[in-house]
């Protein structure tokens, strides 16, 4: 149902209205839903073939398991140390002198540390993830408005398409008003130079059709020339759905800063874990040589070891209380300067959906009393005063109508799909 084209009509002005039996409004209104549904479905292909295939997205998947992947680093002892020495030069004394030495030490870090370590690797990846839903998001949300670019001049091609036809049906009749005296030869180039005029408006918009396509195809990492159909036509809904600012919580580039703030509070804990000290286990082994001065079978030393380290000089570690409790302050700043930018953005969606609204329903009154004039004046033909200047001006009065109402429709889904965007 093209509300705002103008479609080719034939000119029967007796017919009284005709009422639709209550079965075939109930067949139509099921026909629209459908329809409707499946142009969603088309556009929701399209998404879908976007976030599979968008190399953007597969370098920020790549990111998030870069990250994810640091959880098993993390987790991890520090490296065992081996010791080993050998007495190069042995000098002469009676005492017993040893050959060589052996020893292995482990430091463990505090306990808890490891466990911090892994929250706060778990958390970064967290965040990590966010900016794959948002890339997501963003992704869905370029493919929408190129969607329904498409559309818009997709729709104006039909309008120009019956325009062109109209003026062909006008050339008739000023080609007999011709042939009877009613009219010269200058009205029908008129009308032929109007026809040119709307076939070079047409090629146009092919044109940028075909650029348009080739973008949302570089979205889809697929070749530039795939063609792209979208849907016939598209309505402005009746009742739109209410937004308010508390709908825009659900938004991942506000969740992203609770990730990030939830990292810096991990960042701390674990701050806290590396304060205490470190414990280091070992054992030492010393082999001797023979000599009459050992009495014992047990010539050999093995010596137990235990190691602490101790961060005795803090300054380190208070100073990184103090950047997290400032990184805090910052991520909180930036979330609530973020939120009132994406209150700013829905209140101009919904305002300029809105104008969209106004715009497509005023221009339905014009296009209506646009076609009662073309009516009017086609009446006139039958008494042989038609004036084809004025029909002229009619004409090119019910394009702009028609032009922008496909506007105002195309403008009502982009604001539509920012809504959505921001608030879904």
């Amino acid at each position: 149902m093209k509300q705002f084209i103008n479609i080719l009509r034939i000119r029967v002005f007796s017919f009284p209205q005709v009422t639709c039996p209550l079965r075939i409004v109930l067949i139509c209104s099921f026909l629209l839903f459908t329809f409707h549904s499946m142009s969603a479905q088309e556009l929701e292909t399209l998404i879908n073939q976007a976030l599979e295939n968008n190399p953007e997205i597969q370098k920020v998947d790549f990111q998030h398991k870069i990250a994810s992947e640091k959880v098993n680093e993390v987790n991890s002892l520090p490296n065992t140390e081996f010791n080993f020495g050998v007495m190069a030069v042995a000098p002469e004394m009676e005492m017993p002198m040893e050959r060589f030495r052996v020893s292995v030490m482990q430091m463990l870090p505090w306990f808890g540390t490891i466990t911090a370590r892994e929250n706060y690797a778990t958390s970064m990846a967290d965040a990590q993830f966010m900016d794959i839903t948002i890339a997501k998001r963003k992704l869905a949300l370029s493919v929408s408005q190129f969607y329904y670019q498409l559309y818009e001049i997709s729709a104006k091609q039909d309008v120009l398409d019956d325009n062109i036809s109209l003026l062909k049906t006008y050339e008739q009749l000023a080609l007999t008003s011709v042939e009877v005296g009613k009219a010269s030869a200058v009205d029908v180039l008129r009308l032929q130079i109007r026809q040119n005029e709307l076939q070079q408006e047409k090629e146009v918009l092919i044109q940028q059709f075909t650029g348009i396509q080739a973008a949302m195809n570089s979205l889809l990492n697929r070749d530039y020339d795939v063609e792209v159909s979208v849907v016939s036509s598209l309505e402005i809904l009746e009742n739109d759905t209410f937004y308010s600012y508390d709908s825009l919580s659900v938004n991942p580039e506000l969740l992203k800063y609770d990730k990030l703030y939830q990292s810096v509070e991990q960042s701390e804990l674990l701050n806290q874990k590396e304060r205490g000290p470190m414990i280091g286990f070992g054992v030492e082994y010393i082999n001797q040589e023979n000599s009459p001065m050992i009495t014992s079978s047990y010539k050999d030393m093995v010596m137990p070891m235990l190691s602490v380290s101790i961060p005795i000089f803090n300054k380190k570690y208070n100073s990184q209380s103090k950047q997290n409790d400032l990184r805090k302050q910052e991520i909180q700043s930036q979330k609530d300067e973020r939120l009132n930018m994406l209150k700013a953005e829905l209140s101009k969606a919904v305002s300029q959906r809105n104008q969209s609204r106004i715009k497509f329903d005023i221009q339905e009154k014009n296009l209506k009393q646009a076609q009662d004039a073309e009516t009017i004046l086609i009446k006139s033909y039958e008494t042989g005063t038609i004036d084809f200047n004025d029909v002229l001006d009619i004409q090119e009065l019910q394009l702009k109508f028609q032009m922008n109402q496909v506007e105002s429709v195309r403008s009502y889904y982009l604001q539509t799909s920012i809504i959505n965007y921001l608030t879904r």
